[in-house]
């Protein structure tokens, strides 16, 4: 049986990390991602699978990171490598393990399936291993839907831009307007699956203008957040997900009357003469979550002037 996934979880920032660098793994812990994506696929090459994969085992069941969600992007099911790096991140207890180039349900449903096997094996608790997918084609972008929807352990999925815009024959514009399909239907898949989505990486570290347009364009469109490639670009992402002063103050202002109306007994909660609904509830509740991680909330529930 699956265990329960938190889809409240605050994921703003998912910082890759490359799994073949052990400085890097060792202190991934102390820049504050929320999500923490450990790297078997891209960064490493090819003659550094197999160590990479003992590095990172070593690291995920000897380095404490805190409350970051821990994430391992394994190689795809078309190399080698998939299956050892299956077995070895279900072994480490990892919170998530995300396949890279997902184009179908099925690829997911396999990954599934061998995930459930390893458990099993190394006496893992069943349905603890959860697991996200990369949409990096113009298929994987199409079939979203179904991926997003593949399985219970799904906790996300992200687009990844580089190989999607090889596929479609074109590049990265300043814009982002090449991607605005992809992001769309990324963002619609993992909201009917009920599940979080992610952006993909801005990798020019001195275009920091772009960098902020593009964080704020993904925010707006309501993403819950961007995968990162710098721990500097942890605090710039924070910074564009907080919520302003007058945000915060009617959310709490939601808050306290669902909380007088729970002491009262009764069944419909108002505010300024006004009934409070479900949507509104869970945006109140969701401004507090990131109200509290950007330190911006006394112990009363007071905001906190920076």
């Amino acid at each position: 049986m699956t265990q329960a996934i938190d889809n409240e979880r605050l994921r703003r920032t998912m910082m890759f990390v490359p799994g073949n660098n052990p400085a890097m793994l060792k202190d991934a812990g102390i820049y504050g991602a929320d999500s923490i994506m450990f790297d078997l696929e891209d960064a490493v090459s090819l003659t550094e699978k197999d160590a990479a994969r003992i590095l990172v085992y070593e690291a995920l069941t000897h380095v404490d990171y805190g409350k970051a969600e821990k994430v391992v992007r394994i190689n795809g099911l078309d190399t080698p490598f998939y299956q050892e790096d299956i077995k070895a991140m279900v072994k480490a207890k990892v919170d998530v393990i995300r396949l890279p180039k997902v184009e179908s349900a099925a690829m997911m449903k396999e990954l599934e399936e061998l995930v459930s096997v390893a458990e099993k094996e190394f006496n893992v608790a069943p349905g603890s291993i959860h697991l996200m997918a990369a949409i990096e084609s113009a298929k994987g972008v199409l079939n979203a839907p179904e991926i997003a929807a593949a399985s219970n352990r799904m906790i996300g999925i992200a687009l990844s831009a580089e190989d999607y815009t090889t596929d479609m024959k074109t590049h990265r514009y300043p814009d982002g307007t090449e991607l605005e399909f992809a992001r769309n239907m990324v963002l619609h898949a993992a909201r009917a699956a009920g599940i979080a989505a992610f952006d993909t990486v801005f990798t020019d570290m001195n275009d920091t203008e772009g960098f902020y347009r593009e964080t704020k364009h993904i925010h707006q469109l309501g993403f819950d957040g961007k995968s990162l490639v710098n721990p500097r670009q942890i605090a710039m992402v924070n910074q564009v997900y907080e919520p302003s002063e007058k945000e915060i103050n009617q959310a709490v202002e939601v808050i306290n009357a669902i909380k007088e109306a729970k002491v009262k007994g009764s069944g419909v909660i108002s505010l300024n003469g006004q009934m409070v609904d479900r949507p509104v509830a869970l945006r109140a509740q969701r401004v507090i979550k990131l109200a509290e991680a950007s330190n911006l909330l006394d112990e009363e529930g007071n905001y906190i002037e920076k």
